[in-house]
């Protein structure tokens, strides 16, 4: 029974991570885009040509020649909606016929919702010189299928929290042009897990928990151009590969499995979140007016394969895609005290069809954004937005197995839809120079 055990951990690692990254609400595959306020109101339209401490998760250069000190902070209130149903799964256990997988055929708002904090602050050192910091969380979530929901052999209950720092040093090189640099600091904990079926349907299931954390590193560079009333804004964010160590905890499992129940230490599993190239164009219509273009290219691709160490040894295909994401919106100066903004933001999911599981039930999405600033005061100022995004339907089709190459191997044929997928997003926060 030592070999079983070890392909069933192996089985078990593979289900409880290879989908581990669950899509956020608000932007495709697993990113959190709700990272500034002030920038969500035009649908990120304009924050890699913007200016200030809030924009510096998009592009370093944006303290470029600041003559003042500048604190920015807020939250993102994401509140997510929709239904991942059944359309025909099946599970094959040794030596049985096919069968449903039983459970409720409808998993209701399986994404929690949550609160997502951001905060950033820059300095100037002279008037080409800043330095900066911004603390985000641009990948976090929380999802929670019932016990007995159809999806329950590929997802359960998973919980993934990152918190980025980067620290920013940014040189303004002339009247025109400003250039800056970010390292990020990652810290990654991951909670994952998903139930397990015995040999019989008439047992109860088991259940597998993978636990684990890390600090990882990567790094942004970015650059400003400004021309008369174009400003335009290029950055590059690299990827990020991922080490999460941990432990993997097997129970419920009865005879002839039972030897199976274990716990596992010393599990490490790595991956790579992906790159993104920002290219945006701000214009100065008018005195009040200001209009924005921003396109980013993501590298998915990066997220082809989790690798799980030893004893598990495997490398579980992802086979996500590049993806791009596009922006318009504007801002209004009202009067001195109001500015109101509005944008749109087409967003493309990296998820392929026939390779999308119910753990990450993603689609491409529209979203509409409003929001507004009011200054309060010389230097103190609010920024909020409400966003409203549509998902597209999608199809879920995946095949997957537990205890994979053992004689009770155990193979599961996901099918099933994502229909009615909504979010509501409202961002608060504001902004302080002194």
């Amino acid at each position: 029974m030592q070999s079983l055990k070890i392909t069933a951990l192996a089985a078990a690692s593979a289900l409880a991570l290879m989908s581990g990254l669950t899509p956020s609400a608000q932007a495709a595959g697993f990113y959190l885009q709700d990272l500034s306020a002030k920038q969500a109101g035009n649908a990120y339209s304009g924050a890699v040509t913007a200016k200030g401490s809030d924009a510096l998760w998009w592009n370093p250069a944006a303290i470029a020649g600041s003559t003042t000190k500048d604190l920015s902070f807020g939250a993102a209130y994401i509140a997510p909606k929709g239904s991942v149903d059944d359309t025909g799964s099946v599970i094959v256990r040794p030596r049985q016929a096919p069968a449903a997988v039983g459970g409720n055929p409808v998993s209701k708002d399986p994404i929690a919702n949550g609160v997502l904090p951001s905060g950033s602050f820059s300095m100037p050192l002279n008037d080409r010189v800043a330095i900066g910091v911004t603390v985000t969380s641009p990948f976090s979530f929380e999802t929670n299928y019932d016990a007995d929901s159809w999806a329950r052999y590929n997802a359960d209950k998973t919980r993934l929290t990152t918190v980025d720092i980067q620290p920013t040093i940014a040189y303004k090189v002339n009247d025109w042009l400003s250039v800056g640099v970010g390292l990020n600091a990652e810290y990654t904990k991951a909670t994952l897990g998903n139930a397990l079926p015995n040999l019989s349907a008439a047992l109860p299931d088991g259940a597998q928990v993978l636990e684990g954390d890390g600090w990882d590193y990567g790094y942004t560079l970015g650059a400003q151009a400004q021309h008369k009333n174009v400003t335009v804004g290029l950055s590059y964010k690299s990827a990020i590969k991922h080490e999460l160590n941990g432990n993997l905890k097997i129970s419920g499992l009865l005879d002839p499995i039972a030897t199976s129940n274990t716990t596992i230490d010393g599990l490490s599993a790595t991956f790579s979140t992906p790159s993104q190239t920002m290219l945006g164009v701000t214009v100065q219509a008018t005195d009040k007016l200001a209009l924005h273009a921003q396109a980013i290219s993501f590298g998915w691709s990066e997220f082809d394969t989790i690798k799980i160490s030893a004893p598990v040894s495997q490398a579980i295909p992802e086979d996500y895609r590049d993806t791009v994401s596009f922006a318009v919106g504007g801002d209004y100066v009202i009067d001195p005290k109001w500015t109101v903004r509005a944008g749109v933001q087409y967003d493309q999911t990296p998820t392929r069809d026939g390779h999308r599981d119910a753990r990450v039930p993603d689609a491409n999405r529209i979203d509409y954004a409003v929001g507004t600033t009011y200054q309060m005061t010389p230097n103190f100022a609010i920024d909020a937005a409400l966003t409203y995004v549509a998902f597209d339907k999608s199809q879920l089709n995946y095949t997957t197995a537990a205890y994979a190459g053992t004689p009770v191997q155990t193979p599961v044929l996901i099918k099933g839809e994502l229909n009615d997928a909504s979010a509501m997003v409202l961002a608060v926060g504001g902004h302080y120079t002194f």
